[in-house]
């Protein structure tokens, strides 16, 4: 667990440093209670690469990107029907990955760590292709805030601190110690074989 909330936190930090703050909602109308913040930042890449070689005892495939870049990938004893794989085949890959990240008032947020792992793979006699995904959901305490430097210091799950700079200053309006943050990294990979010769 210590490395999955050092991964998130480390990961809430390079998001702050490229740009990426908690999203501030629209000022809340008098009679509602403030709105805590929250952000979700999602990517998708796709490449497609061509088969440079196969060597099944290995179970490696060399592979030429898009750029010319060429590059070995080794496929796992779960990658089903390899040898249908020959030189000059196209493989897409997808590559997903979100970050949400929401404040919550304290005794709100599921607490702790929670981790997920989704894989499906090819039939047999298909072409080959697959899909692995995985989400871990991390909560923080807000245990200090200095909206003069911008900064919250957050204690995981473990007990062990971390000081963060948010970016946007407006992002801590509406944050207090005791509130929970809940940080749920979700990374997916499709490969599939297109375009077999």
């Amino acid at each position: 667990m210590k490395k999955v909330f050092i991964t998130a936190a480390a990961v809430l930090v390079s998001l702050t440093i490229t740009g990426v703050s908690l999203a501030a909602d629209q000022a809340p109308a008098k009679k509602e209670p403030a709105k805590k913040p929250s952000i979700k930042k999602e990517q998708t890449i796709s490449e497609t690469a061509t088969v440079e070689a196969v060597d099944l005892t290995t179970r490696v495939l060399t592979l030429k990107g898009s750029k010319g870049n060429v590059f070995d990938l080794k496929a796992g004893e779960e990658v089903r029907n390899l040898p249908q794989v020959k030189v000059g085949d196209q493989v897409k890959v997808k590559f997903y990955q979100s970050l949400a990240i929401d404040v919550m008032a304290a005794g709100k947020a599921p607490g702790g760590v929670q981790e997920a792992v989704v894989m499906d793979r090819a039939k047999l006699g298909d072409k080959p292709g697959g899909v692995i995904g995985s989400s871990v959901t991390v909560t923080a305490t807000v245990e200090a805030l200095d909206k003069k430097k911008q900064t919250v210091t957050l204690k995981g799950p473990e007990g062990k601190t971390k000081v963060v700079k948010v970016q946007n200053p407006n992002n801590l309006k509406n944050v207090k110690v005791g509130d929970e943050v809940v940080i749920t990294l979700t990374e997916a990979v499709a490969v599939s074989v297109e375009g077999m010769k």
